[in-house]
């Protein structure tokens, strides 16, 4: 019988991904392990792998496909010896028989892909016309169209809600926008009909205003409007419940950073060579997260993750680092840090951060963590607080190192400074506690050969 393939559930909150590319296309046989499409959740582009052997029957979902539900239909196998139009003809039924990975648990039914999973479409870019042209998207609907259609419309200052749509479903593409631009028309108007989207296209703001009622504040045509893309929906909404669930308290310190250079310089000088580069080349952002990591040791009631039943005391500390990202940012996990050596931290994050910034990330290695570190302090940022990102119950915002006037045994002295300070959850970290762990922080950056013994 038909094999149905569904959207997979990539990480435990996943609800919905995009569906960027399919390597395979209609006709091909694959084998159990062979990878099949490209999906992007909110935070990386990963690869699906097939799980059944057999002839692809129907890609359901068209490369390019956003918000596709999980557990929503998205292709259909026909299993070895099966024929493969009967099969195409026979798949899609409400229950999908078989998911290519575990979908989160959900007692939901399998939600409906934005693409129609009842018609076969192609996974190209040029599409066949319909018998008839699709209708124009009224205003303020959301334009169903492929990514090339939308940039070329960016690029050309089209209105896609201008464009018919000659892909399936009436899904906008490339050849849709060529003749757009050709016949000169479609242009994007800077009337407040076309530049004001419905409140229900954004949520309120801030519990405030409507996305309405902001744009009657400013003249027609004098701005453009970006949709959210899923890292920023994402980002939106976990700060929101942070600031709304979690009593945030701040602690400040200046830690003085002059033996910690010294230190980092000594062992950079002392690295061995391998194939004519450094082994390693350690960076103060890795000597801070081993600093973070061995405080939590020395003060574990603060290494903890509040619950409504259950505080939940952590063993190890793995420390999250904030990485920029375009559209965003994503916080890549050092597990157990306290453990492990500066240089393998600091080569660990480099991997880690690259990957970050290609998107290439696996879930495991964003997700979950004890504690946050974010360095605002290359940027020249001098002092910042930063916002708990859950289930942690602390996060470190680290300032630039400066030279600064200290008064040392009565004199003034000339000493490179770095303020910290600490977010922490009220509920499980008090001040005090936090006071003494950013106090254990301050002694291994002051004292840095601490974090080598």
């Amino acid at each position: 019988m038909p094999i149905n393939i569904t959207m997979p559930a990539l990480s435990p909150t996943m609800e919905e991904g995009n569906l960027a590319k399919w390597l395979v296309k209609e006709g091909d046989k694959v084998k159990s392990g062979d990878v099949i499409a490209e999906i992007e959740t909110d935070k990386a582009t990963m690869e699906v792998e097939a799980v059944d052997e057999g002839t692809v029957a129907k890609l359901v979902v068209p490369a390019g496909t956003e918000a596709v539900k999980v557990n929503a239909l998205i292709a259909i196998l026909a299993a070895d010896g099966e024929d493969v139009a009967a099969a195409a003809a026979g798949g899609g039924s409400a229950a999908p028989a078989k998911a290519e990975t575990a979908p989160a648990k959900t007692e939901a039914a399998p939600a409906k892909a934005e693409a129609a999973p009842a018609v076969s479409a192609p996974i190209s870019d040029k599409a066949p016309a319909p018998s008839t042209p699709a209708p124009v998207a009224k205003s303020g609907e959301r334009v169903f169209a492929s990514p090339l259609a939308r940039r070329l419309a960016k690029e050309a200052g089209l209105e896609l809600s201008a464009v018919s749509g000659s892909g399936p479903h009436g899904r906008v593409v490339k050849s849709d926008v060529e003749k757009a631009v050709a016949g000169g028309g479609a242009k994007a108007a800077p009337t407040a009909a076309t530049a004001t989207a419905p409140a229900a296209a954004a949520p309120a703001m801030a519990k405030g205003a409507s996305e309405e009622a902001v744009l009657k504040l400013f003249e027609p045509g004098s701005y453009e409007l970006v949709p959210h893309d899923g890292m920023r929906k994402t980002i939106a909404k976990r700060l929101v419940e942070s600031k709304q669930t979690i009593p945030h308290f701040y602690v400040t310190v200046d830690c003085e950073l002059d033996a910690l250079l010294a230190l980092r310089a000594q062992l950079n000088d002392a690295a061995p060579r391998k194939d004519g580069a450094p082994a390693y080349k350690l960076s103060v952002n890795d000597m801070i997260i081993k600093a973070m990591a061995m405080a939590l040791t020395e003060v574990p009631d603060a290494n903890v993750s509040w619950t409504e039943t259950n505080m939940v005391k952590h063993k190890h500390a793995d420390v999250g680092v904030a990485v920029s990202i375009p559209g965003g940012l994503i916080t890549p996990i050092i597990r157990h840090a306290e453990l492990k050596t500066l240089s393998a931290i600091s080569n660990e994050m480099k991997d880690l951060g690259k990957r970050a910034k290609d998107r290439k990330l696996k879930p495991e290695e964003y997700q979950g963590g004890t504690t946050s570190v974010s360095n605002m302090g290359m940027m020249g940022v001098k002092q910042f607080a930063a916002v708990i990102n859950p289930p942690h119950a602390t996060i470190l915002a680290v300032g630039a190192g400066e030279q600064r006037v200290v008064v040392k045994n009565g004199e003034m002295k000339i000493a490179n400074v770095m303020s910290v300070t600490l977010s922490t959850d009220h509920r499980c970290v008090d001040g005090a506690l936090g006071a003494e762990l950013l106090g254990a922080f301050k002694r291994y950056i002051e004292n840095p050969m601490g974090m080598l013994v």
